[in-house]
């Protein structure tokens, strides 16, 4: 004997799909020319919101202005792998690229802003230390020959504890947040 699965609507179904079993017919076919029609448009989305011609982006290695000559080749690789990323575009090489970010690093500070006062004769406890970097940049885009967006006092600090972390803590806390900040003033102009 067969089972029989009853059915919760009473009404014939007169072509309606059992997907929507509930949707009125009217409604249905709403939904139906709307998908049809949204399927056809050609929409798409770039992560940055960077105007459409520029596809590409060259990074080239900052000038250093400070005596810490490490900080170019870090900054130089994080920017070259968190900004292409962050405006949606491809890194590409400064012969062909539809823009290139360059600049300098002008100033990079190593600062106690966090201490305690020392027993008798002795001199204070450093609790905390800021590593603190300044760069000017340019973005600029090569195929309108225009600058798009820059910034001669960008800065960002990093912090680490004296007794349990290390400078390169810090330094590379303050590099995240310049390529952050890079990456929101660039997409500011538009």
């Amino acid at each position: 004997m067969k089972r029989r699965i009853p059915s919760r609507s009473k009404r014939p179904s007169h072509g309606i799909p059992a997907v929507a079993p509930g949707l009125p017919h009217l409604a249905w076919r709403a939904a139906l020319l709307a998908t049809v029609l949204l399927s056809g448009c050609n929409y798409s989305f770039r992560g940055g919101s960077f105007p459409d011609h520029i596809r590409t982006l060259a990074i080239l290695p900052f000038d250093n202005e400070t005596g810490l000559f490490e900080i170019t080749q870090e900054i130089h690789q994080f920017l070259l792998r968190e900004v292409p990323r962050g405006l949606g575009v491809n890194q590409g090489a400064e012969g062909n690229a539809d823009a290139i970010l360059r600049g300098s690093i002008n100033r990079y500070e190593l600062r106690t802003p966090l201490f305690r006062a020392g027993e008798r004769g002795g001199g204070p406890e450093v609790l905390q230390r800021q590593v603190s970097i300044s760069l000017q940049v340019e973005l600029i885009d090569v195929v309108n020959n225009e600058i798009l967006w820059e910034n001669g006092g960008l800065s960002a600090q990093g912090q680490f504890l004296e007794a349990s972390e290390t400078e390169e803590v810090a330094r590379e806390e303050a590099i995240e947040r310049l390529a952050q900040l890079i990456i929101d003033g660039a997409q500011s102009t538009w």
